[in-house]
């Protein structure tokens, strides 16, 4: 088992590394969604996963209800700006959310579902939220890349 610090390390890198692709894309490329069936744009990407960082790690695992639309997360579009400060706010609020976690103790709020199996320990809780944010975080960095390549074939 990892400490917390290093935890929150890791999600950290991954919550700073997606802030940083949106806010240079900026507000265009951010806002757009690549042409390939089923793609979400950057922003809905980053949005998505504040809110699934804020769903089981402060719901979930505290029973502190975090309001949470997550339809409407891939449908978000807004100034990368604010998007920037939602990210590091988040960030601070899974460091308070980590730190009341106890690691071996089930979440105050299970999900019901037999497919969560992870939801056992709040520990298996985070576990999920640091899957959710790599793996996020490949399909942000994929994004941007096909953002860009279209880009540059439109730039005279």
């Amino acid at each position: 088992m990892i400490d917390a610090r290093t935890y929150l390390r890791f999600c950290d890198e991954a919550l700073v590394a997606m802030r940083d692709i949106v806010v240079e894309l900026g507000d265009d490329l951010a806002n757009r969604r690549p042409d390939l069936p089923g793609a979400n744009t950057p922003f809905a990407i980053l949005t998505h996963c504040l809110g699934v960082t804020a769903r089981w790690a402060s719901t979930v695992n505290l029973g502190e209800v975090v309001p949470r639309d997550r339809d409407a997360e891939f449908t978000a579009s807004g100034a990368v700006a604010d998007l920037a400060t939602d990210t590091d706010r988040t960030r601070m609020s899974l460091q308070d959310w980590v730190s009341r976690s106890v690691l071996d103790e089930p979440p105050a709020s299970p999900t019901h579902d037999r497919e969560d199996w992870y939801a056992a320990t709040q520990g298996g809780v985070l576990m999920h939220v640091y899957e959710e944010l790599a793996q996020h975080r490949g399909q942000l960095e994929l994004t941007r890349d096909v953002l860009l390549a279209g880009a540059d074939r439109t730039t005279p």
